[in-house]
């Protein structure tokens, strides 16, 4: 499967969970270990589990391998690494101090607007 299809199945099921402020980067020439992050946030930690649940499951439905899960339990920053996708599910503390979307700043956004329910 294509990594922009694994970026579109991972969009759909963090919006499914309401997750905030979701984004996409590019990283295509940027990073030699994957194709995208996905970055979003949830309001607690239930929510930022909920979300990583909901991900997991829909990668599993697909049959997408999921290489590692890290910071689950923790529910703070969790990494779901997809191969050519790295998932970011974050509460909002974690987010706004390690604000990944500044540190790679280089990187250009992917438009998910068609995959995200307003």
């Amino acid at each position: 499967m294509e990594s922009k299809q694994i970026l579109e199945i991972a969009t759909k099921a963090a919006d499914s969970k309401r997750a905030e402020d979701i984004i996409a980067m590019d990283m295509e020439g940027m990073s030699t270990v994957t194709d995208y992050f996905l970055i979003m946030n949830g309001g607690s930690k239930r929510q930022v589990q909920a979300i990583t649940d909901a991900i997991i499951e829909k990668m599993d439905e697909a049959q997408i391998t999921i290489k590692r899960v890290e910071g689950r339990d923790a529910g703070r920053w969790v990494l779901i690494d997809l191969g050519d996708v790295f998932v970011h599910v974050f509460d909002e503390d974690d987010r706004s101090y390690y604000n990944l979307e500044k540190l790679w700043s280089d990187a250009p956004f992917v438009d998910l607007s068609e995959w995200i329910e307003e």
